[in-house]
């Protein structure tokens, strides 16, 4: 679908997004029919050529995106350097695609200005010498860890590819190895599924002083089991989120919606609905993020290639410009651009 790009000459830095190379993996997936795995199918070769032209490449315009943070996703580990280790391959590829970016030939677009990798926080102490490695990778680009804690009880709901252990953030190896973040200042994301929300309340005040950003509005479900039941359990979510905007650590990223899991839309990938349906669908998740938040712990993400499920990359933007319609300019420049530019450091974009 093609829209005029609303609003074109905003700054935006995307916060969350992916690359990687699952062409001969996807084969191997079981289930091939869950929702998640089709649209993982649909982009299996996602680097930097596919991700300059959902971006920068479309001839009805394009928005203003300045820069990027890349989202840590199991890609191009190097297995040559040992089990803990492997994990660094995905950082130094991400550097390259920044070095990429940086040489001007794409003009003043910055992929990759951040870099959020992954480490097993459950290492404990021994996180340590992995956690230094990752910052060698990439010194002026790393910014963080995620180590992603999504379950279900129902193995429907995620699909193959996920499942972390019940009650992840909770652990003891997990905290051990989550406390080294803080001596390094760095970031942690964090993805949940909304039953799990109540776990990062607890990472948060147990840490009062680690930045901590929750992912994906906290994931509200409209999958397998939890299909038809997003009315019925917002009211549940709204009010964790609250309480999770209480930690004045926490920042929460909008988006991730129109992921699967989601199930807004439920059809998909790509099924074409204009921006204005998509921010009808979003629009009461994204507005009590920002209410219990504030303008200024928010902000604004693609995470693409994931949610091209439900929506090209302009008509996602556009849908979240609709949602901020009514913001003024300088809570804007803040959702859009500047809340990421604070959490990650990325000083050296123009915003």
């Amino acid at each position: 679908m093609t829209e005029t790009i609303l609003d074109p000459d905003l700054p935006i830095i995307d916060p969350h997004h992916h690359l990687w190379d699952l062409r001969a993996m996807v084969p191997m997936f079981p289930q091939p029919q869950h929702p998640f795995i089709a649209a993982i199918a649909g982009a299996a070769h996602y680097t930097f050529d596919q991700l300059y032209a959902d971006m920068r490449a479309h001839p009805a315009g394009n928005h203003n995106i300045v820069g990027t943070v890349f989202m840590e996703c199991g890609a191009f580990y190097n297995p040559a350097l040992g089990e803990t280790n492997k994990v660094v391959g995905e950082v130094e590829f991400a550097g390259g695609v920044a070095a990429q970016g940086a040489s001007g030939l794409y003009g003043d677009f910055r992929p990759c200005a951040g870099i959020v990798g992954h480490a097993d926080l459950t290492l404990g102490e021994a996180v340590e010498p992995v956690l230094e490695a990752l910052e060698a990778a990439a010194p002026t680009r790393f910014r963080g860890i995620r180590h992603q804690g999504a379950w279900d009880a129902d193995p429907e709901v995620l699909g193959p590819p996920f499942h972390a252990p019940e009650g992840l953030y909770r652990s003891d190896d997990f905290r051990t190895g989550f406390a080294a973040l803080g001596k390094r200042g760095l970031t942690f994301d964090a993805w949940v599924l909304e039953p799990q929300l109540g776990d990062v309340i607890s990472l948060a005040r147990a840490f009062p002083d680690q930045p901590i950003c929750l992912d994906h509005c906290g994931t509200p479900l409209g999958t397998a089991g939890y299909r038809g039941t997003l009315d019925e359990n917002f009211e549940r979510w709204r009010g964790v989120i609250r309480d999770l905007a209480a930690c004045d650590n926490v920042m929460v990223k909008l988006g991730g919606l129109a992921m699967a899991f989601c199930g807004m839309p439920e059809d998909g990938p790509a099924a074409g609905y204009d921006s204005e349906k998509l921010a009808a669908m979003w629009r009461p998740y994204i507005e009590t993020c920002i209410e219990a938040f504030g303008p200024q712990r928010a902000m604004f993400e693609s995470n693409y290639p994931v949610d091209r499920w439900g929506a090209s990359y302009p008509v996602l933007w556009n849908a979240f410009k609709r949602i901020a319609a009514d913001a003024s300019h300088e809570e804007k420049r803040a959702l859009f651009a500047g809340n990421a530019a604070q959490f990650y450091r990325l000083d050296d974009l123009a915003i």
